[in-house]
């Protein structure tokens, strides 16, 4: 049987005394790690999901979107791990390459980290804040209440699409906004992640930044307010409510490491092709906010700047193409530029008719990189330019 306790609020910590000592923090957070599960019979409802769940994993195996790099993976594991203690055997993370914020536990363990959630956080305890969520519904077993929920076989075939659809974007705004947690077990999720997060070490304050960096993501969505465009507004709790009670967490739970250094080095390998991605998911206005934050970060900034100036450069709208100019300028300016930001200047003056400027910046791209995969078309483009 779960070992579960809840207080219906924080209590003060520092006031309580147990065994000549302060009171511990999970009793201070009304909440205490329940014993790990046992597979359920399979005849029951839990037992049922568990294995639809083990079907969907071994697909996941199989997808070519999921990302076989094994430091990665074990990266975020270890810290999946500490967050769930002695869960840890239990948590199997798949790390998948999808330019969308999200993330994802079945009740078997399965979890799912997308790359567009990598991308977007700025550091370990920002990825801790939304793991240590994840990890909090499976330790409520959330899943197994919202699969009791559900009335129609329709329904819940969508309801393991939650976990199952991998990469299947279109979809997501109607799976989350039918078949998503109820917001109570959001607020309770975001409780327990809170301690969680603490008890391995992290400042509890970055969970509130993640959420206000989304929900200026979400705001650039012209005419519609942010619970009428995103799942993740539509069902969670209102965001002021979500800042004030993070907020209050953290105060209460506080002190922790940021961990931006260690989270740079495990993720940098793949930040160029991420980016790469979301600039052709084609939300331009919401990846113009989140671009604003990367190019202000000392190690990417450079890489940032020019994939901003692919945006405006394929938005098009006025003034955009001196504005990628300019991206691309400042990305060259680097001590170490991206050979693509020559590449996106030769285009932007390809287009102005300034024929041999675009040589010029062709000819760097290709000094740089020769072996790039596109260097037969760009040696096309200056061959007619100087024809």
């Amino acid at each position: 049987m779960n070992r579960r306790r809840f207080f219906g609020g924080l209590l003060g910590a520092g006031l309580l005394v147990r065994s000549g000592g302060l009171l511990a923090a999970e009793d201070a957070a009304g909440f205490a790690m329940p014993l790990r599960f046992s597979r359920p019979e399979n005849e029951s409802d839990e037992g049922g999901l568990w294995a639809m769940m083990d079907r969907e994993e071994r697909n996941l195996k199989r997808s070519h979107l999921l990302l076989k790099d094994s430091k990665l993976r074990d990266y975020v594991q270890d810290l999946a791990c500490r967050l769930g203690g002695e869960h840890c055997p239990d948590i199997r993370v798949h790390i998948v390459r999808t330019p969308v914020f999200n993330a994802s536990m079945a009740p078997n363990g399965m979890m799912q980290v997308w790359s567009g959630l990598l991308l977007r956080v700025d550091n370990e305890a920002q990825l801790a804040a939304v793991l240590g969520h994840e990890i909090a519904h499976f330790l409520q077993r959330h899943s197994l209440e919202r699969l009791r929920d559900l009335k129609s076989k329709a329904a819940f075939s969508q309801f393991l699409a939650l976990f199952g659809a991998v990469g299947a974007i279109g979809q997501i705004a109607v799976i989350a906004s039918a078949f998503s947690y109820g917001r109570d077990q959001e607020r309770e999720a975001d409780r327990i992640g809170a301690f969680l997060m603490h008890q391995a070490g992290y400042d509890v304050g970055e969970a509130a930044r993640v959420w206000g960096n989304l929900l200026d993501e979400a705001r650039a969505r012209e005419g519609k307010e942010p619970d009428q465009t995103s799942p993740l507004f539509a069902t969670h709790p209102a965001a002021p409510e979500r800042r004030e009670v993070l907020g209050d967490l953290a105060k209460s739970l506080p002190g922790g490491r940021h961990g931006a250094e260690t989270y740079a080095a495990a993720v940098g390998n793949h930040l160029g092709q991420w980016m790469a991605d979301e600039v052709k998911r084609g939300q331009y206005a919401e990846s113009l906010v989140l671009f604003e934050r990367l190019v202000k970060r000392s190690d990417i900034g450079p890489l940032a700047l020019f994939h901003r100036g692919e945006i405006y450069r394929l938005r098009g709208e006025q003034g955009d193409s001196d504005r990628a100019l300019a991206d691309y300028q400042s990305a060259c300016s680097a001590n170490s530029p991206p050979p693509e930001a020559f590449r996106g200047i030769g285009f932007v003056y390809r287009n102005r008719g300034q024929g041999n400027d675009a040589v010029r910046a062709f000819t760097q791209y290709l000094e740089l990189a020769p072996n790039a995969p596109d260097a037969a078309f760009i040696q096309s483009y200056i061959s007619e330019l100087k024809s």
